[in-house]
This record gives structure tokens, C-alpha cells and sequence, in this order.
């Protein structure tokens, strides 16, 4: 029998939308706003699920603690109050879409759980848009 926990986090950050090799007409054209030169920012809101069998021993999936510390590791600390275009080497190359953060989350998170244990990450970049990735 499975069972999904799931923990709730935010963070603050700025991004710009832009493809360097295109020039700034075609940036706008495909990204609008989000590739205003100057960046623009989100309060992100952020849902971690983990699915997995109940232990015996604890009847934890996972114990919410550990879940906690792990999203402030290695995604609030790392994402919060930074230009994620500019402060985070994950997107030094990657565009840092909703979609493409999303992935991000997911693959700093999944290493730290067991081979039992499923991850869903949902992003919201606003309270009406969000992504989710399940890996």
C-alpha cells in the first residue's frame, strides 16, 4: 500500500525569459514581458509529494522534518531572494521557465530519497499557473 505526503514551501525569486541567440524582437515576440531586460520576479509557491510504502516501524512514508529540510537545502536556499538567470548555475544555460524549474526541483531532490519512494514536484509561478513533474 502507498500513501503520498506532501509539503508545502515558497520562495522568492527573479528571472528573464530570453534566448540569447535571438534578438530582442523575437524574445518579446515568443516570452512578452517575462523578457524584459531588466528581469521581473514571482512569489513561487512550492508542493513536494512523496509516495511510498508506510514503514512498519514509524508509519512514516517519509518523515516530514527530514522532507522539510531537504526542500530548505536544497531549493530555498538555493532559489530564494537570487536572479535565477545569473545566481543559480543550473540555469546558467537553461531558460528558467516554470517547466524548466519544475525539472530542476525535481532532480535536486529525487537523488536524497529511496529507490521505493515517488516525487511530484508542483510549482506555482502565480496562484493561476503551475507546472507539475513527476520525473
Amino acid at each position: 500500500m502507498n500513501v503520498t505526503v506532501s509539503r508545502k514551501a515558497h520562495f522568492n525569486a527573479a528571472h528573464r525569459l530570453y534566448r540569447p541567440d535571438w534578438d530582442a524582437n523575437q524574445n518579446e515576440q515568443v516570452f512578452g514581458k517575462c523578457s524584459n531586460p531588466y528581469f521581473h520576479g514571482h512569489n513561487y509557491e512550492l508542493i513536494v509529494s512523496v509516495t511510498g510504502p508506510i514503514d512498519p516501524q514509524t508509519g512514516y512514508v517519509m518523515d516530514m522534518k527530514v522532507l522539510k529540510d531537504l526542500i530548505k537545502e536544497h531549493v530555498e536556499d538555493a532559489f530564494d531572494h537570487k536572479n535565477l538567470n545569473e545566481q543559480v548555475p543550473e540555469f546558467k544555460n537553461l531558460n528558467p521557465t516554470a517547466e524548466n524549474i519544475v525539472v530542476v526541483i525535481h532532480q535536486k531532490l529525487k537523488p536524497h530519497l529511496t529507490s521505493d519512494q515517488a516525487l511530484e514536484v508542483t510549482l506555482y509561478e502565480t496562484p493561476r499557473n503551475f507546472v507539475s513533474f513527476k520525473g
